[in-house]
């Protein structure tokens, strides 16, 4: 069990509505844990910036001390859906009998009361009938695939080891079960182009995704990504280009009916304070980013309106 790796935080998912109630993410983070594949961009102990391995047991600890600030922050009446997350890793593609034991204790917790649902993150090339039993056994209530981008070609320039068909194929067996489904989508990974990540939302939306994320390709240090970027085989993308790009596909999946919980990488300490760890772009309020270029579209579409009318 020395690969799992904890992070007690309040994510901004508390914000989100679940049935009309408010969703708090509880996240246990298992950087790379399962993952069969390095894929050009990844350098999860950078991203959650926690390096110290956690007991099984201290899951207990994480989660009470969670739950208390949740309910410290609650002032307000409305019940609010609390969920553990395994994030991070292919959660899926671990060794079975580790899988077992988290969810085991998810499972425990839900029953007990403490939590009100269990998520996790996997590669979507990791769901078959088998696991599919085995999540239905463990009362997994939402999966989210990690499909990053629906073009092949920027798939294998990522090293990501699956296809978009695999994508499409594990939605539907999750959906046909039952689950939750949620999609991850990168911006800007090699190979990619304005174009391509919108047609990539246009396609992650047709899948009927329940939930969302948005993540701009940040080249972080010790990845081969950044050794592309030193040697000029990558270049980038401006923040400007970003922006525009990922406004564009936050329409597109909210219009959908799709939740998007998340847009852009969330700030840690390594990330927001060791600029050596960040050899690209990052900006830690990047969503504001969007969502300002949204309201700025919508206003001027409304001075327009206004215009014609007069």
């Amino acid at each position: 069990m020395k690969n799992i790796i904890t992070k007690s935080i309040i994510t901004k998912d508390i914000a989100i509505r679940n049935n009309g109630n408010r969703v708090a993410i509880i996240p246990i983070f298992v950087p790379h844990a399962g993952c069969p594949h390095d894929c050009v961009f990844c350098n999860q102990r950078r991203i959650t910036a926690h390096s110290e391995a956690s007991t099984l047991e201290e899951i207990h600890k994480i989660v009470d001390r969670n739950l208390t600030t949740i309910h410290a922050k609650n002032h307000a009446k409305e019940d609010i859906h609390t969920e553990i997350a395994f994030f991070g890793g292919s959660f899926t593609a671990i060794d079975v009998a580790e899988q077992e034991q988290y969810l085991g204790i998810a499972k425990e917790l839900k029953a007990v009361g403490k939590i009100d649902g269990i998520r996790i993150s996997t590669r979507p090339d990791c769901i078959d009938d088998v696991v599919i039993a085995r999540l239905k056994s463990y009362d997994v209530d939402l999966v989210e695939l990690g499909a990053q981008s629906f073009d092949d070609d920027v798939l294998i320039a990522s090293n990501r080891g699956h296809s978009t068909s695999d994508v499409a194929c594990a939605m539907k067996r999750l959906k046909a079960a039952g689950f939750q489904t949620g999609l991850q989508l990168m911006v800007g990974l090699p190979g990619d182009t304005k174009a391509k990540s919108i047609e990539s939302a246009r396609r992650a939306a047709a899948l009927s995704p329940d939930v969302a994320r948005i993540y701009p390709v940040v080249v972080l240090k010790d990845t081969a990504l950044a050794d592309q970027m030193c040697d000029g085989r990558y270049i980038p993308w401006a923040e400007l280009e970003m922006v525009d790009t990922v406004k564009e596909m936050y329409k597109i999946l909210t219009e959908s009916g799709a939740n998007v919980i998340r847009v852009g990488l969330k700030s840690t300490d390594n990330i927001r304070n060791d600029s050596e760890s960040v050899l690209s772009d990052y900006h830690p309020a990047f969503f504001e980013l969007v969502l300002s270029e949204i309201a700025l579209e919508t206003m001027i579409r409304v001075f327009d309106a206004q215009n014609r009318d007069e």
